[in-house]
């Protein structure tokens, strides 16, 4: 264990993109998309040995905060921050690192996912272990990922300037953040062999950002203050549901990352990592067949048909696939999905689509 280290997981998104799986009441992170442990399981399940339970900070939704709970008793009641509605990653940082302050004015946080897959967890802790190093000399640290392919999907970081090696892993100045490039820009990004995708992880001291936060953001920075003002009264909650509504949505990468001081990067090469964000990524992570099928829950039998997802939540559905190529189908019993596989990503326009008609029943 490391001293004043502590794990904050964002756990509180909605998932559209992996609709109609994923809905309101049972989001993307709460999913066994993979296995019998659902995301946000395998999420804390991995930092065993860095953090202990109460280490554990997990900031969510009210909505949500019961089922997650439920998933994972052994986090106290307490580290649950519940936010009364989604304002932007940089207001959940903020939010977490009021809730560390008053916990330990020395606290270091690592800013995790609840709903992406690491493959190689040892080798995830071992990078955890390095940027907490860096931290400690004020470096605002992120987490990146060494690109496959040039994506389309993911933000991305230039490196500069190699800083040092941290127990074994080289730590680079972070001198750029680039918002998802069309396809031409990822591929020139890729040749040049000093870029890394965002994770969206992140570790720093709390004072470091929240001396960000309180130069790059002063209006969220007053209200996280009369927040930690009123933090062990009775008053709390009230200031909270008051102040909340009030701040503007925003990213941590727009809100913070991009224009911050001593920004430090580590490209991880072999974490295994993936956001699958879309249902066309559950394919770089599902076991196929020799055609590319890939079936998961249910029974499926394919007749001439390759490189197509069927997924069901459905035991006792059969469903059968005649010369189809490259699709995704999704079964959850009140709703069936069809669409192309490279047209996955739209799927959160029927999520748009449906709130729009208020047929919330199927959200």
């Amino acid at each position: 264990m490391l001293e004043n280290f502590y794990a904050v997981i964002m756990a509180g998104g909605g998932g559209t993109r992996l609709w109609p799986l994923s809905r309101k009441d049972r989001p993307k992170q709460m999913l066994d998309l993979i296995d019998e442990r659902s995301l946000f399981q395998t999420a804390v399940a991995r930092l065993d040995g860095l953090f202990s339970p109460d280490q554990i900070f997990v900031v969510t939704v009210a909505e949500q905060a019961a089922g997650l709970q439920t998933q994972c008793p052994q986090i106290p009641t307490e580290n649950y921050l519940l936010e009364p509605l989604p304002r932007g990653t940089a207001s959940v940082v903020g939010f977490a690192a009021v809730a560390l302050q008053n916990r330990n004015p020395s606290a270091t946080m690592a800013i995790l996912t609840a709903d992406h897959i690491i493959q190689n967890e040892d080798d995830f802790r071992s990078v955890l272990r390095s940027a907490y190093d860096v931290s400690q000399e004020n470096h605002l640290v992120t987490l990146g990922i060494t690109p496959s392919f040039p994506s389309t999907g993911y933000g991305y970081i230039q490196q500069g300037d190699l800083i040092g090696d941290y127990r074994g892993k080289e730590v680079y100045e972070a001198v750029r953040f680039r918002e998802k490039p069309d396809e031409a820009t990822a591929q020139e990004m890729i040749s040049t062999g000093d870029h890394s995708w965002n994770s969206g992880m992140f570790v720093w001291r709390v004072d470091t950002v929240m001396g960000e936060i309180s130069r790059q953001m002063p209006d969220l920075d007053s209200k996280l203050a009369e927040i930690a003002e009123n933090w062990n009264s009775s008053q709390s909650q009230g200031v909270i549901q008051r102040v909340w509504p009030t701040i503007q949505p925003e990213t941590i990468d727009y809100g913070i990352m991009e224009n911050a001081l001593n920004v430090a990067v580590i490209p991880a090469q072999d974490l295994g990592w993936n956001d699958v964000g879309s249902w066309d990524a559950l394919f770089d992570v599902l076991p196929a067949d020799d055609s590319g099928m890939i079936s998961k829950g249910g029974h499926n039998i394919a007749i001439n048909s390759n490189n197509t997802l069927v997924y069901t939540d459905q035991n006792d559905r059969l469903i059968v696939t005649i010369g189809v190529d490259d699709l995704v189908v999704v079964d959850t019993g009140d709703v069936v999905l069809v669409c192309k596989k490279d047209q996955a990503q739209d799927v959160r326009q029927v999520v748009g689509q449906l709130k729009q008609s208020e047929n919330n029943e199927f959200i």
